[in-house]
């Protein structure tokens, strides 16, 4: 097999080949007994915040204020406080967050603190309580909601923004949505950004201050929360001290030495693999003898973390007869609104073991039962992918990793500082752990090396990813000339990095040396948009320019020319959710494999109308430079039999696809199907179908009619 790119370069050892581990005999190092000793949970006092929370909520008083600090750190509670100043004052708030599974836990967080009637939530698939003072929703809908405000020439409903999860600037995919939150928003309405600990907070406060005109203040918090100590697990199941406690630039004086003697000998003891996972159920021992559990292994696939159970002893290393009787009590409670989870193949880990596969090939629903069951402390261990490390509350005491690299889509490439902080971030409970841990497992994808320079390495930097599209484009001319568009391009982060001093070779290789990159992008689009009559030779919306800023998708302009051009259906709601899917769908499909008997005429004769409709627009696209989707016909399948009311099985037959994948497919589909409900005015027939379809898609075991 090939080995993935980007791989870190300690190569197994191809002379002599190494001895494998036998049964692991739990040990451990003489220098651990004192740190071990420490273990406990710590004494119960009454809260006092800690200075820097003091600090953000003096500040916040007088202007913007960026807080960065580390996962558990207590920035929600500064959130908190300020939405009590703010109503306090008769104000309203509106906290926004970058996924909608994290919106609906402070939803459900706040509502127990400031009350139903006080709180509301917008995130797509819910809208309740809008007129609240308090609104808890996803960034994408702030934005929205800007371009909204902005287009009737009015301000924003609300007097204090808060930003959680503000590194998300830095995001290759989503970052553009916090760079365009942060530049519309009024000067009037103050900024509470919340962040783990980046290393250029300085610089994006500069920025701040730059295109808002008021001080933006930098609280930074450091210190963890609970202490971590960094372990290393020899093969033979002692555990090590990873590092010498000596502060050097040299791995050698960096290193424990006998960590070290084991990275320098080529011919070392390791673990004996399975499809080169070592056997859990002797490491979850190893650390119940030592009081380590519960652990949060990270592994760099999902067919690692569901074949990990497999390796896990049948019964539970750390439990007692009540632990097991009140976990499957919960078990059963929480999963009494989602009948489907209940014989889900891994059920039988999760009540009798006390562990679980975390990942997104799985369902909401399960994965929330995990976090719900970790979090009250009734499982021992979870394994997961490197994507809970970010957005998801499920603290343990020892965090274990099995490899320094993890998978971005495209590649495997070495976990950055901000990633392995996150992802140690997870390692001690407030409150309930005294210190945490994390635990390097030697393997062929460890670079011990680099592991051990990341635990004392600074945050990496954050640096804008803006990128013009059709849609930003679109939405800026319905309240801007291209001039007053192009004030505003002069106020991105992107921009003030590239003329201001101190610029860095990383962002120059993304942006160039352009100033002016992103007001040439906008006059590439624009031009587009003037060929295709969505927009005036003198820079207005056309009418079909003005309904199609209302298509906030990935592709508006497909899904803009398809109405123009009457292709879509406006009275079927299966085959208008089956072609939406073909938008949002963004992997490569064998449609060749889909049996004759299971294809419906009717969804065929569209899809391929369709297809032969936008073709020549696609091609128009491309030759000019931009992206455009490739439409395949098996997720319009599985959409369409989905919504005719398909067993979910069979739709999972046919897809091939993971239970989460498909989910994620629904679920996109349904935001796709709500935008074209907004040009309501314009194909009335199909926004009435469009909510039809929502509503048949949008069930169990895609949603449940309760939150667990």
């Amino acid at each position: 097999m090939t080995e993935p790119k980007g791989r870190p370069p300690n190569k197994p050892y191809k002379g002599k080949k190494r001895p494998a581990a036998g049964k692991l005999k739990p040990g451990s190092d003489e220098r651990l007994k004192k740190i071990f000793a420490s273990i406990g949970v710590p004494e119960q006092k009454p809260f006092k915040p800690d200075p820097f929370q003091e600090k953000a909520l003096e500040v916040i008083q007088y202007g913007d204020c960026l807080v960065t600090a580390p996962t558990g750190a207590g920035k929600t509670w500064i959130a908190e406080q300020a939405i009590r100043q703010t109503l306090a004052q008769q104000g309203k708030a509106w906290y926004a967050s970058p996924l909608k599974a994290l919106t609906n836990s402070k939803y459900n967080e706040f509502a127990g603190i400031f009350g139903d009637k006080n709180i509301g939530i917008l995130t797509g698939d819910r809208k309740e309580n809008v007129d609240a003072p308090i609104t808890v929703g996803t960034t994408e809908i702030l934005r929205n909601q800007l371009y909204d405000a902005m287009h009737r020439g009015e301000d924003l409903d609300t007097d204090f923004v808060i930003l959680d999860e503000a590194h998300y600037l830095g995001d290759e995919d989503r970052g553009v949505v916090w760079e365009e939150t942060m530049i519309y928003l009024p000067v009037r309405i103050p900024m509470l950004l919340l962040s783990a600990t980046i290393g250029n907070a300085g610089r994006i406060a500069g920025w701040l201050e730059s295109i808002r005109g008021r001080t933006c203040y930098v609280v930074e918090e450091t210190r963890r929360p609970v202490p971590l100590y960094p372990l290393f697990l020899h093969p033979s199941g002692t555990l090590f001290p990873l590092l010498s406690g000596q502060k050097s630039k040299k791995t050698s004086q960096m290193l424990y030495k006998k960590v070290l003697k084991y990275v320098n000998n080529k011919q070392a003891l390791r673990f004996r693999q399975f499809h080169q996972l070592p056997k859990m159920g002797e490491i979850l021992r190893v650390l119940n003898k030592y009081r380590l559990l519960p652990a949060i292994f990270f592994l760099k696939s999902r067919a690692d973390c569901d074949n990990a159970l497999r390796l896990c002893p049948k019964a539970a290393v750390n439990d007692s007869p009540e632990r097991k009787e009140k976990r499957c009590r919960r078990i059963d409670a929480l999963i009494a609104d989602t009948p489907h989870i209940a014989d889900h193949k891994q059920m039988n880990e999760l009540r009798h073991v006390g562990v679980a596969a975390h990942h997104s090939g799985q369902l909401p629903a399960w994965k929330l039962l995990i976090e719900t069951l970790m979090t009250e402390g009734l499982l021992d261990a979870v394994f997961a992918t490197s994507t809970v490390a970010a957005g998801v509350n499920f603290p343990a005491r020892t965090i274990m990793f099995l490899n320094s690299d993890r998978f971005n889509g495209r590649e495997f490439v070495p976990l950055t500082p901000t990633e392995f902080h996150q992802m140690t971030g997870r390692a001690g409970r407030r409150g309930m752990d005294n210190i945490g841990f994390a635990v390097l497992i030697p393997g062929r994808f460890m670079d011990i090396r680099l592991m051990a320079k990341l635990f004392h390495a600074p945050a990496s930097d954050v640096y804008s990813q803006i990128k013009i599209n059709f849609s930003m484009v679109l939405n800026l001319l319905l309240s801007h000339t291209p001039e007053e568009a192009r004030v505003l391009l002069e106020k991105s982060f992107a921009t003030y990095l590239l003329t201001t001093k101190g610029r860095k070779k990383k962002f120059r290789a993304i942006f160039g040396d352009d100033p002016d990159i992103l007001w040439h992008e906008f006059l590439r689009h624009l031009d587009f948009l003037k060929e295709k009559e969505y927009v005036t030779e003198d820079d207005r919306l056309t009418e079909d320019g003005r309904w199609a800023s209302q298509l906030r998708i990935d592709h508006p302009l497909m899904v803009a020319e398809g109405f123009r051009r009457g292709l879509f259906p406006h009275t079927d709601p299966a085959i208008l959710a089956g072609i939406m899917a073909s938008f949002v769908n963004e992997r490569e499909t064998d449609d060749e494999s889909i049996p004759d008997a299971e294809i419906p005429k009717s969804l065929l004769k569209r899809y391929e109308l369709v297809n032969k409709g936008l073709n020549p627009f696609s091609i128009e696209l491309m030759r000019s430079g931009f992206e455009a989707p490739d439409l395949y016909f098996l997720p319009a399948l599985t959409l369409y039999l989905w919504a005719r009311g398909a067993p979910w099985e069979k739709v999972l037959e046919i897809s091939g696809m993971a239970e989460g994948d498909q989910a994620m497919l629904i679920l996109r589909t349904a935001d796709n199907l709500r935008h074209i409900r907004n040009i309501g005015h314009v194909f009335p027939e199909a926004a009435e179908t469009a909510i039809t379809a929502i509503e048949l898609i949008l069930r169990d075991p895609v949603i449940s009619t309760h939150d667990l």
